[in-house]
């Protein structure tokens, strides 16, 4: 079965290949022009080095020479295995860097200087060899006679050897200024020619790197019109297989869908608003009649003026504590139908706790401990009413009541350094972390708070807060857990009221 092969087309490769192919190219090129340059380098620099290789082997000539003229000399003066062995060591090594120089007849002057160099050194190692074997058959005429002849060749030849040390010298430095202005002329050809392959990789890159962000370039423009509520744009339609035709033509179906689902989402929303608004005016509507209800049965003036005769008549009977209580209970109801829609001072506030912790004293026999530990310069600081008593009182229904230990709660005010923190905490039941979430997320239900309550939940104080100071996050809640107490900390901004 035939099988059709899709053509590869540098648009269908992913976006990570093409710029890693491009990176490779742009590698490649830097790698071979460095390469050339190198190479370049190295011979010029190479043969600089030949230059005055010439004058170093006649350096080591004349000093092979100078040890062969002074092992023959302490052979002759000591006479031992260890300076003939030394001599002829010499003698050998000599022979080797004459193999180095010109044996041809030649016109160039210091090829002729070196083959007769190469000729006269043959005849004073003849004179040595003399020496030595007359030395060693102790003939003493013999042996004088050659080192003579010998001594002289050797200063013949110590003279053509500098001669030869100097031509070459001056021959290699005519030839090192040349190869001198060779290398200074390729360090610039170098310069440029590296600058120039740069500049050619950089564009190259710049070009290939532009030919893949470009779509990308102009799809972020298109999805910012999108942003901007308009639907009526799309992008050139493409058939390429990388990451961007994919995303394109996505984008397109997205924005195909979009407008209909934004126009489906506006339905939804003003459908909701309307249930929510009717559902509001319902609750609305329910609050007034339950307030009304309210009213109905208790007419405010009356309460107020029937417990103040009470504590009138108490004290004509002498019974104090019913008086004080009377008193208090007074107090405690004016303070919450005067301030219910007003705002109040933190001493106003600690007022109304302190009365309402009496009341609960004198119900339950005192079992209510109550401590305050208040900074009295910010007493007169203005907060929303209402607001620390639903605290206290939550502590005392769900912290304190019905625990097997002595019940506590303590108030703590304190001025910190941009705001007043006000701190109500009990030794009771402890709250768990899910708990603190509901109620910091309003999730108590007025169905929850109430019963032996005074009907203003932690919802409202939060909620009560969060508008009178425009801010979030006043009100939180700390517990380490069961039966560990549970701290209630508000943060009130220490600049407008005080």
């Amino acid at each position: 079965m035939n099988k059709t092969r899709k053509k590869l087309r540098w648009k269908d490769l992913s976006l990570a290949v093409k710029v890693l192919i491009q990176v490779i190219i742009v590698a490649v090129i830097l790698f071979g022009t460095n390469t050339l340059l190198y190479w370049q380098m190295n011979r010029t620099m190479q043969t600089l080095d030949a230059v005055y290789a010439s004058n170093v082997d006649i350096t080591e000539l004349a000093q092979s020479l100078e040890k062969v003229q002074i092992g023959m000399y302490d052979y002759l003066t000591v006479k031992s295995s260890d300076t003939l062995e030394d001599y002829y060591r010499y003698e050998e090594n000599y022979r080797k860097l004459l193999e180095k120089l010109n044996e041809q007849v030649m016109e160039n002057p210091v090829k002729l200087l070196e083959r007769n160099i190469r000729n006269m050194s043959e005849t004073y190692l003849a004179y040595t060899a003399e020496t030595v074997q007359a030395k060693r058959g102790r003939n003493v005429e013999k042996y004088k006679d050659s080192y003579g002849e010998a001594l002289q060749v050797y200063h013949y030849l110590n003279t053509y050897i500098g001669e030869l040390n100097g031509q070459q010298f001056l021959n290699n430095s005519s030839s090192y200024q040349a190869l001198q202005s060779a290398i200074w002329y390729l360090e610039i050809v170098s310069s440029v020619l590296l600058i120039m392959v740069m500049g050619i990789c950089m564009l190259m890159l710049y070009l290939m790197v532009k030919s893949v962000s470009a779509p990308l370039t102009r799809l972020a423009a298109t999805v910012k019109l999108v942003g901007q509520a308009n639907f009526n744009v799309k992008m050139p339609s493409t058939d390429a297989g990388d990451e961007v035709g994919v995303l394109t033509r996505t984008f397109n179906s997205m924005v195909s869908s979009l407008e209909e689902y934004v126009n489906l989402t506006k339905e939804n929303m003003v459908k909701e608003q309307k249930m929510m608004e009717r559902e509001l005016l319902m609750t609305n509507h329910l609050k007034e009649a339950q307030l009304k209800y309210l009213q109905s049965q208790i007419n405010p003036h009356f309460l107020f003026n029937s417990l103040n005769a009470g504590a009138q008549l108490a004290m004509m009977e002498d019974a104090e504590k019913t008086s004080i209580f009377v008193e208090k209970m007074a107090d405690f109801f004016r303070y919450n139908v005067k301030k219910g829609s007003e705002d109040a001072t933190l001493r106003e506030e600690v007022e109304a706790v302190e009365n309402y912790i009496y009341i609960l004293n004198v119900r339950f026999s005192g079992e209510i401990h109550y401590t305050t530990d208040v900074d009295e310069s910010v007493l007169d600081c203005r907060i929303p009413s209402m607001i620390l008593q639903p605290i206290v009182e939550n502590a005392v229904n769900h912290g304190i009541r019905n625990i097997d230990w002595e019940g506590r709660i303590h108030l703590c005010i304190r001025r910190k350094e941009e705001y007043i923190q006000i701190s109500v905490k009990d030794n009771g039941k402890g709250i768990s972390r899910e708990r603190i979430r509901q109620i910091l997320d309003g999730e108590i239900t007025s169905e929850e708070e109430a019963g032996d309550s005074t009907g203003v939940g932690m919802n409202n104080v939060i909620s009560r807060l969060e508008l009178y100071y425009g801010e979030k996050g006043l009100l939180s809640v700390q517990s380490q857990g069961e039966n560990l107490g549970t701290e209630v900390i508000i943060q009130i901004p220490d600049s407008t009221r005080c």
